[in-house]
C-alpha cells in the first residue's frame, strides 16, 4: 500500500517527466550499473552544487559541523550529490547486483551474523538507519536473509513515477511488501503490521514536526518518536544498519547489534533515551561519511540563530 491517489488526474506534465524517467532509468539499465553510476555521479556533482537548494546544505553544515571551512564544506556538498546520482544510476540494477566480496560491483555485508539471529529467532524487528550512501540496496539484502521489511514512504507528487520507483523498489525487493504513509494513519498501520510479527525498516534521519526534540550534531532536532514507542511496547529488537559506498556500483552494509533497550520504568523518559541513543549512533556515522549523507534535508529547527565559522 502507498500513498498515491488513485483518483487524481494524470496531467500532460506528469506524463512527461514519466517518460523522462524511464527514458534515463532504460539508459542507466542498458550501459551498467558501473557506467550507470558514473553518469549519474557525475551528471549530480556538476549540476547540483549550483542549484539553489545546496544552500540548505551548507547551512545544515554550518550548524553540524562548524570546524568545516568554506573548502571543505564545498567538497562535502560536491560529494553528497555524487553520493545521489550514483544512487539514482544504480537503482535500475538493485535487483541484480551480486552478492560477492570482490572489487567489482556488488555488495557484502559486515555483521550478517545479525541478519542470520533475527531470521532464526523470528518475530517482530525494527531496522534503522538513515539516507546514508545508497540506502535503498538496504531493503533489498536484508530481503535476502529472510527478513523482508517494510517502510515508511513519502510518495512523489507524480503518481506515474511513484508506480516506476515502486516497481523497481518490488523488483529488487523479490516480492511487494506493504509501505505505511508517513502520520498518524501510517504510524497505526505499521504497529498493527509489527504487532502481526512483521518487519519495519525506518529511515529516522529527517526533520518530524510533531516528533520529540531530541540533539543531533549537538543541536535541538525534531525527530520521529515512532520508532521508540513500538520497539519498547514490543520489546522488540531494534538493528542498527548503514550501506558504506565503497566505489561505482560496490556497496558494503554494515548491520549493528540490536540495541539494548532502555528499561528505566518511565516510558517516556524511555523512549527519549532510545531515541537520543539511536541520533548518537547516526551522528558518528556521518561524521565518518559526511559526503555520503543526505544533507538536503532541513534537519534542524532553523529558526535557530547559527553563527558561522570564520573562514
Amino acid at each position: 500500500m502507498t500513498q498515491t491517489d488513485p483518483t487524481r488526474p494524470i496531467t500532460r506534465q506528469m506524463r512527461l517527466e514519466a517518460l523522462f524517467v524511464r527514458g534515463l532509468l532504460a539508459l542507466f539499465r542498458r550501459i551498467g550499473p558501473v557506467r550507470a553510476s558514473n553518469l549519474g555521479g557525475w551528471l549530480c556533482r556538476t549540476v547540483g552544487p549550483r542549484l539553489p537548494v545546496s544552500r540548505i546544505a551548507d547551512t545544515n553544515l554550518r550548524m553540524a559541523m562548524p570546524e568545516l571551512d568554506g573548502p571543505a564544506r564545498r567538497a562535502v556538498i560536491r560529494d553528497m550529490w555524487d553520493n545521489i546520482g550514483r544512487n539514482a544510476g544504480e537503482f535500475p540494477h538493485l535487483a541484480t547486483l551480486p552478492r560477492n566480496g570482490g572489487p567489482g560491483p556488488g555488495w557484502d555485508v559486515v555483521g550478517a551474523e545479525h541478519l542470520v539471529a533475527q531470521a532464526a529467532r523470528g518475530g517482530p524487528v525494527i531496522f534503522v538507519s538513515g539516507h546514508i550512501g545508497n540506502w535503498e540496496m538496504l531493503p533489498p539484502a536484508v530481503a535476502r536473509y529472510g527478513l523482508p521489511f517494510s517502510s515508511f514512504y513519502r510518495a512523489p507528487n507524480n503518481p506515474l513515477v511513484d508506480r516506476i520507483l515502486c516497481d523497481l523498489r518490488d523488483e529488487a525487493m523479490g516480492q511487494p511488501v506493504p509501505l505505511f504513509a508517513k502520520g498518524a494513519r501510517g504510524a497505526r498501520g505499521a504497529l498493527g503490521h509489527i504487532l502481526k510479527g512483521g518487519h519495519l525498516g525506518m529511515l529516522v534521519d529527517q526533520k518530524m514536526n510533531d516528533g520529540v526534540e531530541a540533539r543531533f550534531f549537538g543541536q535541538p532536532a525534531m525527530t520521529a518518536g515512532a520508532m521508540a514507542a513500538m520497539a519498547l511496547r514490543l520489546r522488540c529488537p531494534v538493528i542498527p544498519g548503514y550501506v558504506e559506498r565503497l566505489g561505482p556500483a560496490r556497496l558494503r552494509i554494515h548491520v549493528h547489534p540490536p540495541l539494548d533497550l532502555p528499561d528505566g520504568g518511565d516510558r517516556i523518559q524511555d523512549q527519549m533515551d532510545l531515541t537520543q541513543h539511536v541520533n548518537d549512533w547516526m551522528e558518528g556515522i556521518i561524521r565518518q561519511h559526511p559526503g555520503c549523507w543526505l544533507w538536503l534535508h532541513r534537519r534542524w529547527n532553523m529558526q535557530m540563530h547559527v553563527k558561522k565559522p570564520k573562514k
